[in-house]
């Protein structure tokens, strides 16, 4: 997912170079939205391994 937020982020950039403003700010929205998914998604599994080590 992470991967995905940094490919929208290079067209966004791409698009911003070459005037397209529509289509960077659709880019740019789309990687801050996967790039919070993954932070969250990353945050929950981090604090599910930590959980599951003092269970063990």
């Amino acid at each position: 997912m992470l991967g995905w937020a940094l490919t929208f982020f290079i067209i966004a950039i791409i698009a911003a170079v070459f005037g397209f403003t529509g289509i960077a700010l659709a880019a740019a929205g789309i990687a801050r939205i996967l790039f919070f998914i993954f932070l969250v998604v990353f945050i929950v599994t981090l604090v599910l391994g930590l959980v599951r080590r003092r269970r063990v």
